[in-house]
C-alpha cells in the first residue's frame, strides 16, 4: 500500500510540474519604475489579468449578496439564479455600449471579439438592470428590494474591476504635464506619457460608496433607499471622474462625454427614486 501511495504522489507531482511548465507570463511596462504582468499564458492560451480580476469581482459580488438577502427578505436561491442571467447579459451590454460609442466602425465579427478589448461598465450596469427588472416582473418579486440587495455588491465589483484597468492600461486620465504630479498612484505612465490614474480614483470612490451602501442596507429598512444611494453616489463620482478621463467615449458628432451625461441622468433618477420611496 505504501508503494502505491508513493507512486501516486509522484504522478501528481509530475502533473503539477508539467502544468507549471506551460504557464508563462507576459510583461507590460505601464510606468517608469514598476513593471507589472499584463497576463499569462497556459500553453498557447493567453489569460489577461484584467479578465481574471473582472471574474473575481463577479464572484465576490455574488457571495456578498448571500448574507445580504435576509435584509430584504429574499431567498438565496433567487439571487444565485438571477446572477446566472445577469452576468452574461451584462458582458454583452458592456461590449455593445463600447462598440456603439467608440469611434471605430466595427464589423459584426469584430464586435464579437471581446478578447481584443473594449468593454464599458455602464453598458454592463444598464443591461444587468434591465435583466433584474424583467426577472422581478416574471417572478413577481419586488424590484426595489431586489436591487437594494444587489447594489452594494455591484459597487464593490466595480471597485475591484477598476484595478483591472491598471493592468490593461485603459480608463486613464488626461495627460499630466506638472512634474510635481508625476508620481504613482496619483498618475500613471502609459506609452511613455504620464496620465492621471482615474481608474484608481474611481476604485477608491466606489469602495467608500460600498461601505455607505452596506450601512444603509443594514440600518435602514425602507426599500429603495440603498439602490437610490447607489445611483446618486456612483453618478456623482463618475460624472466628476469622467471629466478627467483621457479616453472617454463621446456622443456621436459632439464633444459630449456620453458616460458623463449618463451619470448626471442617473443622479437625477436616483433622487427621484429616493423621493418616491422615502416619502
Amino acid at each position: 500500500m505504501g508503494f502505491f501511495i508513493a507512486e501516486f504522489g509522484k504522478s501528481l507531482a509530475s502533473i503539477k510540474f508539467a502544468l507549471f511548465d506551460k504557464v508563462r507570463f507576459d510583461m507590460l511596462e505601464l510606468d517608469g519604475y514598476n513593471e507589472r504582468m499584463k497576463g499569462f499564458y497556459i500553453g498557447s492560451l493567453h489569460i489577461s489579468w484584467y479578465g481574471v480580476i473582472i471574474a473575481f469581482a463577479m464572484i465576490v459580488a455574488i457571495f456578498l449578496c448571500v448574507p445580504n438577502c435576509k435584509k430584504r427578505d429574499l431567498k438565496i436561491d433567487n439571487i444565485v439564479s438571477l446572477a446566472l442571467w445577469v452576468i452574461p447579459f451584462a458582458i454583452i451590454g458592456a461590449r455593445l455600449y463600447y462598440v456603439i460609442f467608440y469611434t471605430h466602425d466595427y464589423t459584426f465579427v469584430e464586435a464579437l471579439r471581446i478578447w481584443d478589448g473594449g468593454m464599458a461598465i455602464y453598458g454592463g450596469v444598464i443591461a444587468g438592470a434591465i435583466v433584474v427588472v424583467v426577472w422581478c416582473l416574471i417572478k413577481k418579486k419586488d424590484i426595489s428590494k431586489t436591487m437594494d440587495v444587489i447594489a452594494p455588491s455591484v459597487l464593490l465589483a466595480q471597485a475591484i474591476g477598476r484595478i483591472g484597468c491598471y493592468f490593461s492600461s485603459c480608463c486613464y486620465g488626461i495627460e499630466v504635464t506638472n512634474e510635481k504630479l508625476m508620481w504613482f498612484p496619483l498618475s500613471t505612465q502609459i506609452d511613455g506619457v504620464w496620465h492621471l490614474s482615474t481608474f484608481f480614483y474611481e476604485s477608491l470612490w466606489n469602495l467608500v460608496g460600498f461601505a455607505i451602501l452596506m450601512i444603509l442596507l443594514y440600518f435602514i429598512k425602507q426599500r429603495g433607499v440603498v439602490v437610490s444611494g447607489y445611483l446618486i453616489w456612483y453618478g456623482i463620482g463618475r460624472a466628476w471622474i469622467e471629466g478627467l478621463r483621457g479616453d472617454s467615449l463621446y456622443l456621436w458628432g459632439t464633444g459630449i462625454r456620453v458616460s458623463q451625461l449618463l451619470s448626471i441622468l442617473i443622479v437625477v433618477g436616483g433622487l427621484v427614486w429616493l423621493g418616491r420611496h422615502w416619502y
